[in-house]
């Protein structure tokens, strides 16, 4: 049954939830924890996957789904027995990705599987993304076409920026049916590729259906373009202050920048947080 008072809270991370130097504001931990308090659920929504995630989860102290990859894995990192959704692309396809990016001699190429990881050229500037120092990293590293044996959750090309409309131009006349792929924002001109049809609004329905919510009843929060699909589903998708215009044109609300804790300024409003409303 379904709790018209609840509401499903979908946190995007990078440019959204943490600050510019990745940090979660006390401001707006205060009002996710309070917005728990209440009965609503939080769930992280990321293109990151779940190792690059997780301490971000473990901070907010969340006990719900997650959804990673842009919607390619959608996990309970607590709940095993959680039955999850994992959509990765045909391994095929992604060797051709990886002979065209090897001919136009891109900077790097990575593929993961879940949580393995497999990198074309050792790169520290490429695991600090990641946050993972070289000495502990899950890396397999090397000729990443020989290596990958399995179909990958995602694929990542690291091209000069003059590369980067070239490949996607590339990916689109030859593989638009069988593939997603977004443009990561600065400072990286990293193209992310996934299977055809995953995106973060996928997850979020997948988990709004296990908790039994309304579409309407789903605050989502976004600043990118690998946002556009679930602040579209989101019966109120709130676009951050530092949003591309793309994304604010599908958003029903706006809220202030990742730097101005634009969020719990949004949910104590939206939700009344500062009063002492409990849902039964």
């Amino acid at each position: 049954m379904e709790n018209k008072n609840r509401h499903l809270i979908a946190l995007d991370l990078d440019g959204t939830l943490l600050t510019d130097d990745k940090k979660i504001s006390i401001r707006n931990k205060q009002a996710i924890s309070h917005a728990i308090e209440e009965g609503h659920v939080v769930v992280i929504a990321t293109g990151r996957p779940g190792r690059a995630s997780i301490q971000y989860y473990q901070e907010l102290q969340l006990k719900t789904p997650m959804v990673n990859f842009n919607g390619a894995l959608v996990h309970h990192p607590l709940d095993t027995s959680w039955k999850g959704i994992h959509t990765p692309m045909p391994l095929t396809t992604a060797h051709r990705i990886i002979d065209v990016s090897t001919e136009v001699e891109v900077k790097n190429i990575l593929a993961e599987v879940q949580d393995q990881v497999y990198l074309d050229q050792y790169s520290e500037d490429i695991m600090t993304i990641f946050q993972d120092s070289p000495e502990e990293s899950p890396y397999i590293i090397g000729d990443i076409k020989s290596k990958l044996k399995y179909d990958p959750t995602s694929v990542l090309i690291y091209p000069d920026a003059s590369q980067v409309e070239e490949l996607r131009a590339h990916l689109n006349d030859y593989h638009a049916e069988v593939i997603e792929h977004r443009k990561w924002g600065a400072p990286w001109n990293i193209i992310e590729i996934i299977k055809k049809g995953m995106n973060k609004a996928v997850g979020l329905k997948a988990i709004a259906d296990e908790y039994h919510i309304a579409r309407e009843n789903i605050i989502a929060f976004g600043d990118e373009d690998n946002d556009l699909e679930m602040l579209d589903y989101a019966g109120v998708g709130v676009s951050m202050g530092n949003a591309i215009d793309e994304l604010v044109s599908v958003s029903k609300h706006q809220t202030l920048t990742n730097e101005e804790d634009g969020i719990s300024i949004f949910l104590e409003e939206y939700l009344n947080l500062n009063k002492k409303n409990i849902i039964i």
